[in-house]
This record gives C-alpha cells, structure tokens and sequence, in this order.
C-alpha cells in the first residue's frame, strides 16, 4: 500500500475522534489541499475545488511545483477559473492515497496502513473533513464552491450540512444520487479488483509480486468505457488495428484494435499510481450516497433547502455515468429554493470526462459565471 503525494501538498489535521458517517472514528487523520492565486484583503475571493474520485490538490501549476495540474487548462492566470482573480484551493477527497488520510495511511494506533480496517467512507465524511479544512485557514464563507464528478456530490453535501459556507456553486456532471447503470459498473470494477488473487483481502505489498495489477488495470479499464463516450471511441479510434507487434508475448489474443491498446496503455499507467483499497472504499461512497437520505427526506426537499446566492449547473449530453437529467433535477431542485441558477446543457462526444477535456464548451461558461459573482 502506497500513497502517492504531489510535492507541494499542505496539510489540515482533522480533530481526534473525527466521526465517520456510518461508524468509526479517525485519529491523527489529515487533509490533503494546495492553494493557487492571491487572496484578496477582504478574503472573500475564495473558491474552493472539490475533485472527483481519483484527482490529487494538485490542481494547477504554482511556484511550489510548476508540473501542470490535472486541471491545467481551467485553472490559472487568465483561464476560466482566473488565478489572477481568485484564490483557489482544491482539496483532496479523504479516503484517497493522495494526501488526505485513506487506506494507505498508517494508523497510528497500529502503526501499520490501516488496508480493510479503516472505517467505511461516505461522501458526508469527504464534506466534513473540507469543512474543517476551509475553518482551519480561517475562512467562514466561501465565494464559490467547485465540484466536478463525486466532487459535484461533496459540494452538494458541503453546502447541506454546512449553511452558508459557500455563497455561490458550481456543479459540474454532479448527481443527488447514482443510477443503477452507474453502481453497476463500479460493483464490476471492485469485483475486479477482489478477485484478484493478490489482492489478497486488502493485505497486499506494492512490490510486483504482491500487488493486485491484474484486478487494477481491468477496473481501470471498466471506468475507461464509462467516462467517454461511444461516439468519441468511434470518431477516434474506428476500427483501426494495431501495427507491428501486439504485446508483449504476441499472444493470439493480445490487442489487435487501436482501441484496446488505448486502454492498455491507460490501464496500465493507472494501476501503480492509485491505491486499490482507496479505489473501493471511494467507489463505494459514491454508490452510498443519497442528498435526500442525508436530510432524512427527498433530494429535491434538499435541494430547495439550500441557501445560494446563485449556482451554475452543467452537464452533457454524451454522460452515460451521471446522464444530463440528474444536473437537470440538480438546476430545477435549487431553483425550488430561490437560488438563481443557470443550467448548461452541452454537447460534447468526450462523455463524462468532457470538464476535464473539453475546456472549449466547459470553460466560457464558467468563466462567465464566476465574473458574475465576482
């Protein structure tokens, strides 16, 4: 079990005895974030970024680490989310091996990684441990509140147990709750990971011998088919074969379409930079989660009880993982509650993943929308 921390990652240490949702309690647990911009005299430029399932805080270049972030196109000088203009934090969700304290951090009671015994995560702890965070450096309300993906779920969840700490919200491909279609691919992907000999109940060493690679990269894979678009597999790889040799023991049936080595290749960066336990407790939280539950009573009761200023809401139409309807009921459920909302619905073959890719239809929109509120 590995962790895998960007150079220039700060650090909040939750308060012993932080509570999980559904039982248990962490000790010695931290928080993960990087912050980029300049905070204005009043402090009130403040935007907070909240990351999907697999993303570090490692958000944009800064002078601490000048590698590009994993949302170098968006955020930054002059780009939609303009660092010239607000200062930007982005924080790690807890439960990844990215920073913040998950499955391959060492428990401090047993001095080992805590693997299976650390305590089931729910999207609730992920917006708890950033609450404390954003408090820790000192700020009691928020300009804007960021999430894209399971981080569209935190902010949701951010905003419901957490009143007025954000003034303004972005949700990007978020959802009150997955689909059957979306839990049914993530049971696929731990199952893969599971049934890998290796894996070994969650007790595996990162050493090759002992590291369940195979049950990763066949996750990866899975995750890959959900996060683009059938349309976007077509225009980009057809049925284009591979050229010279296929793999690596040129196997019958090694890889013989560009697609499936697209994949390989992918899956294979992937599986030694993620830790496997973080990608089951993670994946099962997003499939737990409920907006409604969460307020004992219905999302769009949730939803219409959330005090915003404004809130823009942003899906696409190619997302088979969380389908444009759920930003829709995202957009109608705040306006319910009189928050002023604009709802995007954008047309993109890049599926899911189009806020990471597709900057030139995800960012004129928010750069509007942040000039609106600034």
């Amino acid at each position: 079990m590995r962790e895998f921390i960007p150079a220039a990652t700060r650090f909040v240490t939750l308060p012993d005895g932080f509570a999980m949702k559904r039982g248990g309690v962490l000790d010695g647990a931290r928080v993960a974030y990087e912050a980029v911009g300049r905070l204005s005299e009043a402090r009130d430029n403040v935007v907070l970024v909240l990351t999907g399932m697999s993303p570090d805080a490692h958000v944009a270049a800064h002078d601490e680490d000048p590698t590009p972030g994993w949302w170098e196109h968006m955020v930054g000088p002059g780009r939609p989310i303009d660092t010239d203009r607000w200062y930007v934090i982005c924080v790690n969700a807890l439960g990844s091996c990215k920073g913040s304290t998950g499955p391959a951090s060492v428990d401090p009671a047993t001095g080992e990684p805590y693997g299976m015994t650390f305590p089931q995560l729910s999207i609730e702890d992920i917006a708890d441990a950033a609450a404390v965070l954003v408090r820790a450096l000192g700020f009691d309300t928020l300009s804007c509140v960021v999430g894209a993906s399971m981080g569209g779920m935190s902010a949701l969840s951010l905003l419901l147990r957490h009143p007025g700490l954000a003034r303004n919200l972005i949700n990007i491909s978020g959802a009150v709750h997955a689909l059957p279609y979306a839990i049914a691919v993530r049971s696929l992907q731990r199952e893969a990971i599971r049934s890998d000999p290796r894996w070994s109940q969650g007790r595996y060493r990162d050493d090759a011998l002992h590291y369940p690679r195979s049950g990763m990269r066949l996750a990866r894979k899975l995750g890959m088919l959900t996060y683009r678009s059938a349309r976007e597999w077509d225009q980009r790889f057809g049925r284009t074969r591979l050229t010279g040799k296929r793999g690596t023991d040129d196997l019958p049936f090694d890889p013989e379409f560009r697609v499936e080595g697209y994949l390989q290749a992918h899956a294979d960066r992937f599986a030694h930079h993620f830790d496997p336990n973080s990608y089951l407790y993670l994946s099962r939280c997003i499939d737990l989660f409920d907006l409604g539950e969460s307020c004992g009573g219905t999302p769009e009761a949730a939803l219409a009880g959330l005090s915003l200023d404004a809130a823009l809401v942003i899906g696409v139409e190619t997302d088979t993982l969380f389908p444009l309807r759920q930003q829709r009921q995202i957009a109608d459920g705040l306006r319910e509650g009189g928050t002023e909302v604009q709802f995007k619905a954008l047309e993109s073959d890049e599926g899911h993943d189009a806020f990471l890719v597709d900057v030139a239809r995800f960012g004129p929109p928010i750069a509007k929308f942040l000039s609106l509120i600034w």
